[in-house]
């Protein structure tokens, strides 16, 4: 299973739900799976690795990638 290796985050379960008239009739389990890429990354000695990162820290600079 795919996980961010900064925040933890992983697949969030829950239902699909289908929406007739104003009830709802149908409740189906579905997942959501995080955006994860595998990058690599600088750590805080300046060693490279490579590590399973959410778009979410890569945006908000948690980790900092070594190009």
């Amino acid at each position: 299973m795919a996980r961010c290796e900064v925040c933890d985050k992983g697949i969030q379960k829950g239902h699909r739900i289908s929406i007739t008239r104003s009830q709802v009739s149908r409740r189906a389990n579905r997942k959501w799976w995080p955006n994860i890429k595998r990058v690599q990354i600088k750590e805080a000695n300046g060693a490279v690795r490579k590590a399973k990162v959410c778009t979410r820290c890569l945006r908000s600079n948690k980790v900092t990638r070594a190009i």
